[in-house]
């Protein structure tokens, strides 16, 4: 029997296996692959068929936790807060997930109205430190409120610290944010977001693996992230130590061939490390939206050029500027002296002298010339003019 010959029953199946089977277990998927949700379900709820692939202690723990599952509630539970369930095959399941193979999501539990799949096609992951520094917190609103400005929902985790930010970044700028949460979509954590929590599922996207009141555990922390790599075009980490979470979000999304950048830190900075060796590899440096979006959107999205301040000099022909650059700091030098160092004759040095004074950059001393009181200034403070 497979999920495709009784739509219904398949739903029933896969709420009850969310609540039997954790997150990202690739034996359960290869289950669902070859038998289909109901099928499953009916050995678990036997006890006594064993499916393949797990020991017999494992076996008895799945059973004891099918014992306990009640999807006709949890669904109940689920519509009294606003949440709905969505499964592979749905129109609003987003394809890219299936990228995930046999750890794919049994199902997700949506809170909030837009469609996940839809959101899903234009999306950014930003993840970065829980604990990060004023620098990582900027870093990580200013890029989710570009980002958002440019029509693009930004991922993140619900977490404190970069995860944070970047949701209040997308939300100020009146733009579109989703947050992959480790538990119950109806159980914000921590605790310390609730208010941004409900905020998100109000403007956006509350999305999670585990059914209604579900608590979260490491493991799940760690398993979710696979789902935020999964769902978006890229991933851009802000802030992380060597061992942060948010590394492991990075990896996947390079596992599945999704775009993987960094914000570099200071060197000096712990907080950073992690970005740093992931620039070390594949990922790429990014500093601003535009840069992100240049890595993730369509042909022709480019950031703009980066350059510094067009200079006076600039703007001199290049026999000028050899000119200029020939006359000494601190005195007056003769054509001759002048014409030597910029490699050309006596006569064209002092066309290009005269040149030079008419735009206030040279004085005549008697038979000299020397760099304008200005001009030295110039030198001084850097500003490139010889």
């Amino acid at each position: 029997m497979t999920g495709g010959d009784d739509p219904g029953a398949d739903l029933l199946s896969r709420v009850f296996l969310t609540r039997v089977v954790e997150p990202g277990d690739e034996t359960a998927g290869r289950w669902l692959r070859e038998y289909g949700a109901p099928e499953v379900v009916r050995r678990l709820r036997a006890g006594g068929d064993v499916l393949p692939g797990v020991s017999g202690t494992r076996w008895a723990g799945l059973v004891a936790r099918a014992g306990r599952a009640e999807p006709r509630r949890d669904l109940e539970v689920a519509r009294d807060a606003g949440v709905r369930f969505v499964r592979p095959g749905d129109g609003e399941w987003p394809a890219q997930l299936d990228d995930l193979g046999d750890a794919r999501p049994v199902g997700l539990w949506l809170r909030g109205r837009p469609s996940l799949r839809i959101w899903a096609l234009r999306s950014v992951a930003v993840v970065g430190a829980r604990a990060c520094t004023e620098y990582g917190a900027h870093m990580a609103g200013t890029l989710a409120a570009g980002l958002a400005e440019r029509g693009w929902v930004v991922v993140s985790g619900g977490a404190y610290g970069v995860d944070g930010a970047a949701h209040r970044g997308a939300l100020g700028a009146g733009g579109a944010t989703v947050a992959v949460l480790a538990c119950g979509v109806d159980r914000p954590y921590p605790r310390g977001h609730t208010e941004l929590i409900a905020r998100i599922a109000e403007q956006g996207l509350v999305v999670g693996e585990l059914p209604p009141g579900d608590h979260p555990t490491p493991s799940r922390f760690v398993l979710r992230n696979r789902v935020i790599a999964a769902l978006t075009r890229g991933t851009v980490v802000v802030e992380a130590a060597y061992r942060s979470g948010s590394l492991v979000t990075a990896r996947a999304a390079q596992r599945l061939g999704r775009f993987t950048m960094g914000v570099p830190g200071p060197a000096t900075s712990g907080l950073s490390a992690g970005v740093h060796e992931l620039l070390r590899g594949e990922a790429v440096l990014v500093t601003d939206a535009a840069e992100v979006v240049e890595m993730v959107g369509d042909m022709g999205e480019l950031a703009p050029d980066r350059r510094g301040p067009v200079l006076p000099r600039d703007l001199l022909e290049p026999a000028a500027r050899r000119v200029l650059a020939a006359l000494p700091g601190s005195r007056a030098a003769p054509p001759g002296e002048i014409a030597l160092g910029a490699q050309t004759t006596p006569d064209e040095a002092i066309a290009r002298l005269y040149e030079l004074r008419s735009l206030g950059y040279v004085e005549r001393h008697g038979d000299g010339w020397k760099l304008t009181r200005q001009a030295m200034i110039s030198v001084r403070d850097g500003h490139g003019l010889c």
